[in-house]
Parts: C-alpha cells; sequence; structure tokens
C-alpha cells in the first residue's frame, strides 16, 4: 500500500461513524487540554512566588532574632517575642563584613492608623535611607525616607500605594498627615507598587517612617530592632557574605555553639530555591492526575480499534486474501489509531492553551505557558496512539483469511 493508500483508507474509516470517533476523540482532548492546563497553572505559580521573594530585595540577607530556622522560613514583618538584635549588629556587619552594598536596620509593627475620619490596621516599619535600595523600593510620588529625616527626629511617612487608597481615597496623600498611636506624621511619599504572592506580606500595604522615630515614639525603646536587612554586591557572594554575617553576630553576642544562635540569617537564593523546589514538585503532581484522563483517552481508543477490527474482520479477510500483508493490515489500523490521537491532540493543544489564557485574562489564576509543554502533551498524544493502536492492529494483521471471509 501506498502512503495515499493509507491516507484515505484512514479518512474512510474514521468518517464512517463519526460519533463514535469524535467521543473517542474526545478523551484524548480532555486528557491534552488538562495537561496544559495543570502544567501551565504550576509553572504560573512558580513563576508568580519567585517573582514575589525577588521583589524583596535583590541579593537580599534577612537577620532576624529568634532561633535558627529553615529555608521554608518566611519574612514576618512583625516584631518578634525575641530582642536579641541592636542597632549596633547592624553597624557592625556594615563596617566589618565584605561584599555588602547596603545595610538596613529595620523595627516593625503592626497599628491602627487614622487619617480625616478613616483608618487601617497596617504594618508601620521604622527605615533609614538604606531600605529603599535593599528592598527596591521605588517612590512613584513624593521622595523616601532620608538619614536627615532620622536624624532629626522628622514625623514624616512614606505610604504604600493600599496604605494611600485605604486612607485617603483618590485624593492626593502627599501632603496629608497621618495619626499613629496619637502621633501625627506627615505624609513624603508613595512608593511604587509591589503586589503580594507565595505568602509573603502585601508590600503595598504598608508605612515606613524614620527607625528614630518607631524606636522613641511607636517602640519606645533604642535598645532593639526587629530585623537587619543586608544586600550583597552580587549573587555569588551571597553565601560568604551569610557565612560572615553568622560568625560575626555569634562572636557579639558570645556565643560558641552555632546551633545555639538567638538570630537566623535568611538566604534569599534559599528560599527561591525551596519555593522553586516546592512548586515544581506540585506541577509534577498537577500534571500527572491529568496525565491519567490520557490513559483513559487511551483505553477509548484502543477500544474502538477492537471494535472497528471486529466490524471490519470480512473487509481484513479480503484483503488478505487477494494479496494484502500482515505489514499493511498492521499499519492501516495503527495509521488510524495514532491519525485519532493526533487530531484529538491539536485540538487539546488549542483548547488548553485557550483556557490557559482565560484563566489569566480574567485574573482567577496565573497560568504560564510553556513550548516544551505543549510539545511533551502532544507528543504524549502521538505515543498514546501508538501504544494503544498496537495491539489492536497486530490483532487485525493476524487473523486468519479464510477465517475472516466466513466471520458473519
Amino acid at each position: 500500500m501506498t502512503t495515499k493508500d493509507i491516507f484515505h483508507e484512514t479518512v474512510s474509516a474514521l468518517t464512517a461513524n463519526k460519533v463514535r470517533t469524535s467521543l473517542t476523540m474526545l478523551g484524548i482532548i480532555i486528557g491534552i487540554s488538562s495537561v496544559i492546563v495543570m502544567v501551565s497553572i504550576g509553572q504560573g505559580a512558580q513563576g508568580s512566588i519567585q517573582s514575589s521573594i525577588q521583589a524583596l530585595g535583590s541579593n537580599l540577607l534577612v537577620i532576624s532574632p529568634g532561633a535558627q530556622r529553615g529555608p521554608g522560613y518566611q519574612v514576618s514583618s512583625g516584631r518578634g517575642a525575641s530582642h536579641t538584635l541592636t542597632p549596633d549588629d547592624a553597624n557592625a556587619i556594615s563596617n566589618t563584613v565584605a561584599n555588602i552594598a547596603a545595610v538596613s536596620p529595620e523595627d516593625s509593627g503592626r497599628y491602627q492608623v487614622t487619617a480625616k475620619g478613616t483608618n487601617t490596621n497596617t504594618t508601620v516599619t521604622g527605615v533609614n535611607s538604606a531600605y529603599a535600595a535593599v528592598h527596591s523600593i521605588q517612590v512613584n510620588d513624593g521622595s523616601f525616607i532620608a538619614d536627615l529625616d532620622s536624624k532629626n527626629l522628622n514625623k514624616v511617612a512614606v505610604i504604600g500605594p493600599t496604605t494611600a487608597t485605604d486612607l485617603f481615597g483618590t485624593n492626593e496623600p502627599v501632603g496629608q498627615t497621618i495619626v499613629i498611636k496619637g502621633i501625627n506624621f506627615t505624609v513624603i511619599g508613595v512608593t511604587v507598587s509591589k503586589g503580594t504572592s507565595g505568602g509573603f506580606n502585601n508590600q503595598d500595604d504598608v508605612i515606613y517612617i524614620p527607625l528614630s522615630d518607631a524606636e522613641l515614639f511607636l517602640v519606645g525603646s533604642t535598645a532593639y530592632i526587629s530585623s537587619i536587612s543586608v544586600s550583597a554586591v552580587s549573587a555569588d557572594v551571597m553565601t560568604q557574605v551569610q557565612a560572615d554575617i553568622t560568625t560575626l553576630l555569634l562572636a557579639r553576642h558570645k556565643i560558641s555553639d552555632p546551633t545555639a544562635a538567638d538570630f537566623n540569617v535568611l538566604n534569599q537564593a534559599s528560599i527561591v530555591s525551596a519555593a522553586s523546589s516546592v512548586t515544581g514538585t506540585f506541577t509534577i503532581l498537577l500534571g500527572a492526575v491529568a496525565g491519567i484522563s490520557l490513559v483513559v483517552g487511551g483505553i477509548g481508543i484502543m477500544n474502538m480499534m477492537l471494535t472497528t477490527v471486529t466490524e471490519r474482520t470480512r473487509e481484513i479477510g479480503l484483503r488478505k486474501a487477494i494479496g494484502a500483508k500482515k505489514k499493511d493490515i498492521s499499519t492501516q489500523f495503527l495509521t488510524e489509531a495514532v491519525a485519532l490521537t493526533v487530531i484529538g491532540g491539536t485540538i487539546g493543544v488549542i483548547l488548553g492553551w485557550l483556557i490557559a489564557f482565560a484563566v489569566t485574562y480574567f485574573g482567577i489564576l496565573q497560568a504560564s505557558i510553556s513550548t516544551s509543554s505543549v510539545l511533551l502533551a502532544f507528543g504524549v498524544s502521538a505515543f498514546i496512539g501508538i501504544v494503544f493502536g498496537y495491539y489492536p492492529a497486530r490483532r487485525a494483521a493476524g487473523l486468519n483469511p479464510i477465517e475472516a471471509l466466513r466471520y458473519e
């Protein structure tokens, strides 16, 4: 048989019973589209979490008080019960440790904030001028906290866009007054929106004030700070900087056993790696669950092909009687099975892409479609056609022509 003959026979066989062919392909369509959608959602979640972590700052190390914790530990904006970090620790890190771009001591807590009849409960963080560089903060309107503000105890504040909307609606926030614990602060800037995802605090719902103001007016003590953020000069030196900071603070806190450290140095790269590992496993799980429907679709193809072999027994016997070889018969039925999965796979790819696009477009979930997932899904569909079409094709090719011609 020529390729042209096989093509015409395949078209004729698949169109002979359109309803059965459509229902059989439906299993593959659902399976392929499910795999693409599930994998794209997993990859989208992974990208979203990584972007959220990266948005916390560039080459970031966060030093927090308390016992050592694992890489899955999330950065908290609240002041913890442990008070082990001091402003002098931050100064020592800045003056001693090499390969550091900036150091930002911070004092954070949640407070009720009011402004002209409106109020909100949000995170208030005392910072210095280095905070913006360490945490990649940009100001959309106005200016950020300056060292002079801390030095002169200027009661000024920079607010996130969410906080600005909560307190002032559509009005211009810069120049307005907000009240925190009975102290008036003048808004001097509004930050650029950064959003939130991955379990981290909303970086748009926050207020920044000078560190000296936070210590004196909100916390009531200059002895301790809630955390220290450090920006390394490059990603390559982060591990070394983390080790140097750990060694320095152990010496300053007079701790000889590293496992008994009263602080935790969190490496941003470790968080990204841990998050990538978790979301990668999540993506594989989603793909595997969706892949079950592909197996079901493959079984449907095998069932249809076996039925077709039975229905066309006399035809097979006639072909073999006039000289058709086993190879010709098996090739014909295998081609029909592969055609079913390829056509269904193509429709499934298009449907899966449309669903993933719609999920992202309407803001339901973040989905990211990769070429590799599409090619993999399409390849799997073709593979399923070969695997589940092989047995019916072999069975058809093995029929005895005399018995086949007698079949009623």
